[in-house]
């Protein structure tokens, strides 16, 4: 068994005991070879509950910063991290974001299932946001499925000025491939990537009921903390 394997089969029971899991569409998830999964983001914890919900160990980017080599905890939770297969990026300003896509194309080479929140950050209020278009670059170059997934409740678990984390139901949705054949071959320009990019949010909003917004999360979230909102 691998350690993805193993820490799942300690993790998910406990996870599904305290926030019950309901899970839809797993017939959409392909069971072999690369996929790309594309989640709406409401909780840091969004992560765990699509590991704990759907069958195949899934690769995701975590920021630089949960890498820590600080102390004994701290480089503990780092090998955990790179164990399970986890990509450490840097979101600093000038670092590369293409370092980090180039990395996830060599996850999907492999064949494996990569995790991605197209909106870049979690949402603000709940609703779906617009999303960053290295997705479609990833999923035009790499011609990798493109499987979007709904998540709800993960943000009422531990929402913001509570410090007891709170027993909710959790739901994780899964829908079909989205057809991306209309940009095929065109990752390179920058409207079909921003079209494709589109397509998938417009799934994802779907599955997940949210009400869409044209705007990108992390500037709502800039001048939200710049009038101290």
């Amino acid at each position: 068994m691998s350690i993805y394997g193993a820490a799942k089969t300690v993790i998910a029971p406990v996870t599904r005991g305290l926030w019950p899991v309901h899970v839809e569409g797993l017939r959409n998830l392909p069971a072999h070879g690369p996929v790309i999964l594309a989640a709406n983001h409401l909780s840091v914890i969004d992560p765990l509950f699509m590991g704990v919900a759907l069958p195949r160990p899934i690769i995701f980017i975590a920021k630089q910063e949960l890498f820590a080599e600080g102390n004994t905890a701290q480089r503990l939770f780092t090998r955990a991290l790179r164990a399970i297969g986890q990509l450490p990026v840097d979101r600093r300003p000038g670092q590369s974001a293409q370092d980090a896509m180039e990395e996830s194309l060599r996850v999907l080479a492999e064949g494996n299932v990569y995790g991605i929140f197209p909106e870049g950050t979690r949402s603000p209020d709940g609703r779906l946001y617009r999303g960053q278009t290295g997705l479609a670059w990833l999923a035009l170059t790499s011609k990798a499925p493109v499987v979007p997934v709904a998540l709800s409740g993960t943000d009422r678990i531990r929402p913001k000025g509570v410090r007891v984390p709170r027993l909710r139901h959790i739901g994780v949705r899964v829908g079909p491939p989205v057809d991306l054949s209309a940009w095929d071959g065109e990752a390179d320009r920058a409207r079909s990537r921003r079209a494709a990019t589109d397509a998938i949010m417009a799934a994802i909003a779907r599955l997940s009921g949210q009400e869409q917004v044209p705007r990108f999360a992390s500037s709502v979230k800039a001048e939200l903390r710049r009038g101290g909102g």
